[in-house]
């Protein structure tokens, strides 16, 4: 949803910058209407490549537990979080049930 809602403010502030230079009027608005339509799309890209959805309940031999748990928002399951030391990634899995 809020990823949504981003992604539709870009989409604003390019169209905003495209109606600008058309009409030539404003120009001095056009580098803020670019710099927020690329951080807003900048933002949303990195959130999807960081932040990786909860994965199946088994995992590989060579990933670490690390410890950490939290509730996931989206679905109330208690999500355990492994580290894989050859790649620096960190794998999200399911435990059992809601919270």
């Amino acid at each position: 949803m809020l990823r949504t809602v981003l992604l539709t403010l870009g989409v604003l502030c390019l169209l905003g910058a495209l109606g600008v230079l058309l009409t030539s009027q404003g120009l001095h608005a056009l580098p803020w209407l670019l710099y927020g339509a690329l951080v807003l799309g900048a933002g949303v890209a990195f959130e999807s490549w960081r932040y990786k959805r909860i994965g199946p309940k088994r995992i590989e031999a060579h990933w670490q537990d690390t410890g950490e748990r939290f509730v996931d928002p989206e679905t109330g399951v208690i999500t355990a979080v492994y580290f894989d030391p050859r790649t620096a990634e960190r794998h999200y899995v399911a435990q059992d049930g809601p919270r």
